[in-house]
This record gives structure tokens, C-alpha cells and sequence, in this order.
């Protein structure tokens, strides 16, 4: 478990520091509005990594599969963006997304 655990601290510092190197360059190639929606959706992709580690974790013999807790997450982030003007959709969901480069780098590296 302890290289699980140490696996769960470097995938969410690995998609921290990707929403961290991605924010800032949005906000120069875009502006502060879409660069704020990419925040938000990266830090719902940063619970989302969280939530989803929670639940490997918890898996035991005695139960079926993940929960589906997590799914919220993402599901709140789209109804939020559609309802918040100040957010815009798409640069929301790419933010949230970002955990998926990390996974990779994580790939890189681990090999």
C-alpha cells in the first residue's frame, strides 16, 4: 500500500504542477477569464484525481467495484459552467482534463 500511496502523491503534485505551467500560459495566450475557467476545471480535476485514489484504496474482497462518487465531480463542473457566466465550458473541461497529461508523464517517468 505504501507504493500506492506514493504513487497517489506524485500523480496529484504531477497534475498540480501541469495546471500550474498550463494556467499562466493560457492567461498570456488567451486572458484572465478563460485562464480562471481552466483553473476551476483544474482543481476539479485535481478532486476528481483525489476521489478516484479514495476509492482504489478503499477496494477490499468484500466489495463489487468503484464508487461513483467521483462521476459528481465532473458532472458539476459542466452544470456549473453552463450556469455560470462567468465560466466558459470548454477551457473548463480541458482544465479538468489535465490530469491526463500527468498520468502520462507519470508513464514517462516510471519507465
Amino acid at each position: 500500500m505504501e507504493d500506492f500511496y506514493r504513487l497517489q502523491r506524485r500523480l496529484l503534485l504531477a497534475t498540480g504542477l501541469v495546471a500550474l505551467i498550463s494556467v499562466p500560459i493560457v492567461a498570456v495566450t488567451f486572458n484572465l477569464s478563460v485562464a480562471g475557467s481552466v483553473f476551476v476545471g483544474a482543481c476539479a480535476g485535481l478532486l476528481y484525481v483525489r476521489l478516484l485514489a479514495r476509492s482504489v484504496a478503499n477496494l477490499s474482497e468484500q466489495s463489487r467495484g468503484l464508487g461513483r462518487f467521483q462521476l459528481v465531480v465532473p458532472t458539476l463542473l459542466v452544470v456549473g459552467a453552463a450556469k455560470l457566466p462567468q465560466l466558459d465550458l470548454l477551457p473548463a473541461f480541458l482544465g479538468f482534463l489535465l490530469y491526463k497529461p500527468a498520468l502520462i508523464l507519470q508513464h514517462v517517468f516510471d519507465s
